[in-house]
């Protein structure tokens, strides 16, 4: 108990305290004068002390003075332990490291990382809190974009009365390209989120936590500000932290843009002027006139196709030979009287040889002969 006195005088002396208030930092340093004045000076200077009420056993109350004893003060820090212990989750687990029974250094973890539920939960509440106001609108599925366009064409006003005419209006033209307001669809998954169709963005890429701490405390994002320009920004915010990110199919679009004619697999027919088209009909007049046609005589049509598409119908005596009716192709076309060619049958394709035949001896009587360039 000497001793006990002498290190509260001690304390007293040194802290300039009362010694009920240093036999308290005395009992809990378990009467270690050094570690008391340690505790006093590091964290217990400001601290007011709380007397406890002691409970009543008979009619008297013993105290121990010993280190295993309780104390029967405490300081207001003790008394928040348990309000702080409720927090441990969010700050972190706690660890003690040195010291004895009644002293210690207490390291703090860094904080547990939150769900992804409790991460939408927390963007949902701040959204909330500065003024988002809830939209149910039924009829959408999984995904689907709430934005809506707005007609911007014009139209014809129509009369008040039978007499009155139609009028024009034009639509409201937008706004300079420089500043434009932005709709944006912010959908919150399982993992992530995603702007209207976009991409999936990860709740723990550091590069979203910007975009993350906006929308927790109200604010449109930098991003999503720069893409309006300066216009306004609609942000609505879908719930689908219970669902795995799904990229909506994107729909059908025809292609309105300009481009190239590719030629086509047939030739378009050029018309010929129409002075060439006068000197080929009397070319044809003049080589049916030079075929002496006797019409005394049995007479045939014979057709023949030309290499260039054209076509030729003349009459011939069973006498003409087959030779006569080279003469009259290069009569009607004399281009062709350069060329070098000959004149075959259809079906079965034969090739003419023997010129000096009768259409007749050659059975050629209503044939189709047919012209091939060599």
């Amino acid at each position: 108990m000497a001793s006990q006195e002498e290190s509260v005088r001690e304390f007293v002396a040194v802290t300039d305290v009362d010694e009920e208030r240093a036999r308290f930092f005395l009992e809990s340093a378990g009467w270690n004068l050094q570690l008391a004045l340690a505790s006093f000076f590091e964290d217990g200077a400001d601290d007011d002390i709380v007397t406890l009420p002691q409970p009543e056993i008979g009619s008297s109350v013993s105290r121990s003075a010993g280190p295993s004893a309780q104390p029967r003060v405490t300081s207001f820090r003790d008394l928040m332990n348990e309000a702080e212990d409720e927090s441990d989750e969010e700050e972190g687990q706690r660890f003690f490291a040195g010291g004895s029974e009644r002293s210690g250094q207490q390291i703090v973890g860094p904080p547990k990382k939150k769900s992804s539920n409790e991460v939408v939960e927390d963007l949902f509440k701040g959204a909330r809190e500065h003024g988002a106001v809830p939209l149910d609108r039924p009829g959408r599925g999984p995904g689907e974009s709430s934005k809506a366009k707005a007609f911007i064409g014009g139209g014809y006003r129509l009369g008040a009365a039978p007499e009155e005419e139609s009028a024009y209006v034009a639509g409201e033209r937008h706004g300079s390209k420089s500043q434009q307001d932005v709709h944006v669809v912010l959908k919150l998954w399982k993992t992530g989120f995603s702007l209207d169709n976009g991409e999936l963005r990860n709740y723990s890429d550091p590069g979203n936590s910007n975009f993350l701490e906006a929308i927790r405390r109200g604010e449109i994002p930098l991003e999503l500000r720069q893409r309006s320009r300066g216009g306004q920004v609609n942000l609505d915010m879908e719930d689908h932290r219970d669902e795995d990110f799904s990229k909506p199919r994107m729909a059908f679009k025809a292609f309105g843009g300009e481009g190239q004619k590719l030629g086509s697999a047939t030739p378009d027919l050029v018309a010929a002027p129409a002075n060439a088209q006068q000197d080929q009909v009397t070319n044809e007049a003049q080589a049916s006139a030079s075929l002496n046609l006797d019409s005394s005589q049995p007479v045939t049509n014979i057709q023949i196709r030309l290499a260039d598409g054209g076509r030729l119908v003349q009459r011939f005596n069973y006498t003409h030979r087959v030779s006569d009716v080279r003469q009259f192709l290069v009569g009607a076309r004399p281009a062709m009287a350069a060329r070098e060619f000959v004149l075959m049958t259809t079906f079965p394709n034969k090739e003419l040889s023997d010129e000096s035949q009768t259409l007749e001896q050659a059975n050629l009587l209503n044939a189709v002969i047919v012209q091939r360039l060599n």
